[in-house]
């Protein structure tokens, strides 16, 4: 089995347990990263989800600066900061607080996603995705980090830390439009076609193409155990398709057997679908046709119920990679 020649990053979100308390699983994001970094892992980044059930990271800065902080090489960033929440000025003090502390190690990753359901968006006051809006205060993010803007974003920085857009298929156009890396969720069937259009575009547009794959990933002796460790997971999706809340993991054991209606059994397949899972050498043989495709970056955005089996995961995914 060849090793994979791309860096290999992590996505964590913050997932709660059944059972448990939230601050356990922010405690165990810090120590995922940790592991991550002496793992040889390049990226960990953190999310931002508001009025989230299963989802405990809600300050993505907040949860950067503490890993950041637990943590001496790894790049730390977010997967990433919902633009519409919040203004750039403050966006970018945010960041240049964090690469002031931490020089060469942090990212920001801009969104635009609104948040999970319609009394999250009002509390927010942001109920507009616009894409030209989201472009517009891309740039104005750009400009105060760089020193640019109507007032000076403090502290100023000798050099701005890079930034990405996050992405689903049609926004890899915005990030083309704006000249920047990109981070895709998933890969689509035409990801040849799609990211070679990407980096055409980009490059028109004077900027420098690199795409990271955020991709569901799950490592296990067996692909039937892979495949189950994902069950956790795949069963929130499809409860929160069906009552617009995303709740906490629940343990395999739970979730295996629970009876499903059509609908669930549908979201189910089509999360595992999207998954790349089996043992060490299946991953390693589909994460390389991932690569083959033009992807720069490998970002696995797994969770599971089971935190030692999640570890486990993590340092067999880390073995299929290049130090």
């Amino acid at each position: 089995m060849a090793a994979l020649d791309l860096p290999l990053s992590l996505l964590d979100r913050s997932r709660t347990r059944a059972g448990e308390p939230d601050a356990l699983a922010l405690a165990a994001t810090i120590e995922r990263a940790r592991r991550a970094e002496e793992l040889g892992y390049h990226r960990f980044w953190v999310a931002e989800h508001h009025g989230v059930p299963g989802i405990a990271s809600g300050s993505p800065a907040v949860l950067a600066a503490a890993v950041a902080a637990r943590t001496a090489r790894i790049r730390v960033g977010s997967g990433g900061m919902m633009l519409p929440n919040h203004a750039p000025l403050v966006v970018a003090e945010q960041f240049a607080v964090l690469e002031s502390l931490h020089p060469g190690r942090i990212d920001l990753g801009l969104g635009r996603s609104l948040g999970f359901s319609a009394p999250v968006r009002q509390a927010l006051g942001a109920t507009d995705a616009d894409p030209e809006r989201f472009l517009a205060d891309v740039d104005a993010v750009r400009a105060f980090l760089a020193g640019r803007g109507p007032i000076t974003a403090m502290p100023r920085l000798p050099a701005p830390p890079p930034l990405f857009l996050l992405a689903g298929r049609h926004g890899l156009t915005l990030a083309a439009r704006a000249g920047l890396p990109v981070a895709v969720g998933g890969a689509p069937p035409d990801l040849v076609e799609t990211l070679a259009a990407y980096r055409r575009d980009v490059r028109a547009a004077g900027g420098e193409p690199y795409v990271i794959a955020g991709v569901t990933v799950m490592i296990a002796e067996t692909e039937e155990r892979a495949r189950d460790l994902l069950l956790p997971e795949a069963w929130a999706m499809a409860a929160s398709r069906a009552t617009g809340a995303f709740p906490p993991l629940e343990d395999v054991d739970a979730v295996r057997d629970r009876p499903r209606t059509p609908k669930q059994r549908a979201s189910v397949e089509r999360f595992l679908a999207q998954a790349v899972y089996g043992t060490a050498d299946q991953v390693a043989e589909r994460l390389g046709r991932l690569a083959r495709q033009g992807v720069d970056e490998v970002m696995a955005t797994t969770s599971t119920y089971d935190r030692a089996e999640q570890a486990r995961a993590d340092a067999a995914l880390a073995g299929l990679f290049t130090p």
